[in-house]
């Protein structure tokens, strides 16, 4: 099957209610574990790379490991670059054949945020590419409780409801990611804490109201870093104390609420970390990285699977 269109994905997915995996790749591994759990669940996929894992691995490399997997699988798959922070990046991985790209323009002023993702937007889509932008700082939950009588705060780190719609209008991105209360890796929270759950329905409520129709959101940093796999790597050497991620149950309500593509990258790095650390601890004396490499792969394999059945609830919905 050729690479899939986030577009047709996310239109699927907001009629049927449940979210798109967005996972995050930089080996063959994690490819193969990712793909073959979607295979079996019969779910749609998005294959993510960022700009680290191009300078990682080579973006001749991770092209061909993504075209053999594709080769070899008959679910929906797209392409997605993340975290693209330039104009010629994305360019770059549009003109690679990429069917999605996120420009990441958020550290700046919002009307520079604009005119950076409109540009991006223009050109990919004169070549049948969809764009991502974000509006708001990742930077943790209850980071900004708004103002008093609990409105939000306009300017501040969390996406305000109608400066989305303003920037979604101005920018013509096809998809918003948002800001509320994710954050980027292992240790988002400390303490019980939660996404502002409320915020993602107004900021919905809102785009609707504005006549841009059922508009995907999308949710970044939401690992959720599983205790047992943390667990397995503290128990073999590793030291992540206090690691903490979001609860799953808020990702659930926030798939209800709209948010079509959710993002994970931190689990699988913990679940490969797991699988590697618990082999070496079992078989200290093993060199073959096949013996190590091979239980890594199950354990991501797994969690995908858990992912999309139990969490975004896209399995069984491939061939929609």
């Amino acid at each position: 099957m050729p690479l899939t269109h986030t577009r047709d994905l996310f239109a699927k997915a907001l009629k049927g209610k449940y979210a798109l995996g967005a996972f995050n790749v930089n080996n063959m591994e994690l490819i193969q574990a990712i793909v073959e759990a979607c295979e079996e669940e019969k779910a749609p996929l998005i294959l993510q790379i960022s700009k680290g894992a191009r300078q990682y691995a080579n973006p001749v490399y991770l092209k061909k490991l993504i075209e053999a997997a594709v080769s070899v699988s008959n679910i929906p798959i797209a392409v997605h670059l993340d975290h693209g922070d330039t104009f010629e990046l994305c360019k770059q991985c549009i003109d690679e054949g990429f069917t999605s790209v996120m420009i990441d323009a958020s550290h700046e002023p919002f009307e520079k945020n604009v005119d950076i993702c409109r540009k991006v937007v223009e050109y990919a889509h004169k070549h049948n590419c969809v764009v991502e932008g974000e509006l708001g700082h990742l930077v943790g939950a209850q980071f900004d409780e708004g103002e008093e009588g609990g409105n939000y705060s306009t300017s501040g780190h969390y996406t305000h409801p109608e400066e989305a719609v303003k920037f979604v209008r101005e920018s013509a991105v096809d998809s918003l990611a948002v800001a509320i209360g994710n954050s980027h890796g292992a240790y988002k929270f400390k303490g019980e804490q939660h996404l502002d759950l409320e915020r993602l329905k107004s900021i919905k409520q809102a785009l609707s109201d504005a006549g841009l129709g059922d508009y995907p959101l999308v949710l970044h940093g939401a690992s959720s870093v599983p205790q047992d796999l943390v667990a397995i790597v503290n128990a073999n050497g590793g030291k992540m104390p206090d690691a903490q991620g979001v609860p799953e149950a808020d990702i659930e309500v926030a798939r209800r609420i709209g948010c079509t593509k959710v993002n994970i990258d931190t689990d699988l790095r913990i679940a490969m970390t797991a699988g590697i650390r618990k082999a070496f601890m079992d078989n200290p004396k093993e060199f073959d990285p096949r013996k190590y490499m091979g239980p890594a792969r199950t354990c991501v394999k797994e969690l995908v699977r858990h992912k999309v059945r139990d969490v975004l609830c896209c399995a069984g919905h491939a061939f929609d």
